[in-house]
């Protein structure tokens, strides 16, 4: 298990993450309420965050470790094609300003925990409150993984091989969210973000004057990408409309999530909610900062196994070894926030969605907070056999793919705010031909995010969610018009 581990950087490590386990297990004390035997309370923190609790958890479960690792990978493996992250998570924020207050509104004054309920209440079907709610768990499995792969990343760039580290890792995580909820996360969020600002500042203050300054960076990226004959610091012509459908999908798709709805209803008001959609955009300037490490990578001349380990030894190369130590924690803790948040935000779905309402209708709310804990702790073990048994490429084909299925919720989350005109079987059948029609183009084009579309002139690819969307959409028009039509043809046969 032990290779070549750095006694420094390990030991710098060891000390933060034992921190952060114990900020964990003490953050059932902390704003203590009366019970944590309460979904309220343990799976949405009271509804009580304020705005800067509010902004380091809802950043803290938005920019996740996987983030950190995958978006610099990505900028290093295609260019400019990588930072499509930042214009999405500049988009989704006026929609976040928007949309969200009136969610969380009609969340605390009819007790809707999850996305579920909310449809649920709009619709009063039962069929459609299950499809969301499922669809909901399934986006959310392969995004846990993703963020242990983030942690493993990390574990491995300390000289820590096996899966042992790991899973221990796991189990901390597991039973600190059991006992403490929501204020878990919530409290590590505090920490967990400070450290990924404190990386990504040196990083680009430092790394620039050991490499020759930005202009030799960018130089080297561009000559790197020119050599390989693809990707590049500039976007080419057929890469803009792929870059903004990626960048508008993934914006429409990211507070659809139940993670980041677990985030909204656990705020305190809409005022809340507002300021932090004015606050949160200076996660995308880190953002920015941090996809720029890619292009770092090239200068620094790294031979990497993985594109995912272009950060991880960045820091290993041009770094002391206890600030090594103090980045690799950075990226194990922010896996750690997401995860838990993720995993509560599915079990509160299942729960409230699938327990209640299939299985045991009379269940109390202390019921209801076990049935969550223990499905928390078995999301998170699902996540983790598929990160020990499956290739991990696998695991980045579903998140693809979850980020499509999560897009088709929104139709139905969304649409019910505004608007009385749509029926609960037209949002279905858009739901289930989107979700079919969407992952059968992705399958068909070997799980990737962007479909070819031949306009005659030429071929113009698109994200496979936009379209998906769109499909989802017009059969929900078509299906509710064809359903209100049909009385009145009905009593035009009667009359005739």
């Amino acid at each position: 298990m032990l290779t070549n581990v750095d006694s420094a950087a390990f030991a710098v490590f060891l000390v933060l993450f034992i921190l952060v386990t114990g900020m964990g297990f003490v953050a059932s004390r902390w704003r203590k309420p009366e019970t944590l035997a309460h979904l309220d309370e343990w799976g949405l923190g009271g509804r009580k965050f304020g705005t800067w609790i509010t902004w380091f958890l809802v950043g803290g479960d938005f920019y996740t470790a996987y983030t950190v690792i995958a978006v610099p990978a990505l900028v290093y493996a295609v260019g400019a094609y990588g930072f499509f992250a930042l214009p999405y998570t500049i988009i989704v924020y006026p929609f976040v300003f928007a949309v969200m207050p009136v969610l969380w509104k009609v969340a605390k004054e009819r007790g809707y925990v999850t996305a579920g309920d909310v449809v649920r209440g709009a619709y009063g079907s039962r069929g459609l409150e299950l499809a969301v709610a499922a669809t909901g768990v399934l986006a959310t499995m392969p995004y846990i993984a993703l963020q242990l792969i983030g942690m493993e990343v990390a574990i491995k760039a300390l000289g820590l091989n096996g899966e042992v580290p790991l899973v221990l890792a796991f189990l901390v995580l597991a039973l600190y969210t059991y006992s403490s909820g929501l204020r878990a996360p919530a409290l590590i969020a505090f920490v967990k973000d400070i450290m990924i600002y404190i990386v990504v500042i040196a990083a680009i203050a430092i790394v620039p004057t050991k490499l020759g300054g930005y202009g030799a960076i960018f130089t080297a990226a561009d000559t790197a990408f020119a050599a390989k004959g693809s990707g590049g610091i500039l976007l080419s012509p057929a890469q803009i409309v792929p870059y903004a459908s990626l960048a508008l999908g993934s914006a429409l798709a990211a507070f659809m999530y139940p993670h980041t709805l677990t985030g909204i209803f656990a705020s305190s008001g809409g005022n809340t909610i507002r300021k932090n959609a004015m606050l949160l955009p200076a996660y995308t300037l880190l953002l920015g900062l941090l996809a720029l490490l890619g292009y770092m990578g090239h200068a620094a001349g790294l031979k990497l196994a993985s594109n995912n380990d272009v950060v991880p030894e960045l820091f290993k190369t041009l770094f002391p070894s206890w600030f090594a130590g103090f980045a690799f924690a950075a990226i194990a803790i922010g896996a750690l926030v997401p995860a838990a948040v993720m995993s509560i935000g599915a079990a509160n779905l299942f729960t409230r969605n699938f327990w209640k309402v299939w299985v045991d209708p009379k269940v109390t709310p202390a019921g209801e907070a076990k049935v969550a804990k223990i499905t928390s702790m078995l999301v998170k073990v699902g996540a983790l056999l598929a990160i020990l048994l499956m290739p991990t490429q696998f695991a980045l084909d579903l998140q693809l793919l979850g980020g499509l299925w999560i897009l088709q919720t929104l139709p139905a989350l969304v649409f019910g705010l505004y608007l009385n005109w749509f029926s609960s079987p037209a949002l279905l059948a858009g739901w289930a031909v989107g979700l079919a029609g969407g992952s059968w183009l992705a399958w068909s084009d070997g799980l990737k995010p962007l479909h070819g579309i031949d306009f005659g002139a030429g071929t113009v690819a698109v994200y496979t969610g936009v379209l998906a969307l769109a499909l989802n959409i017009v059969v929900a028009v078509v299906v509710n018009l064809v359903l209100k039509g049909l009385p009145q043809a009905r009593l035009s046969r009667e009359a005739a």
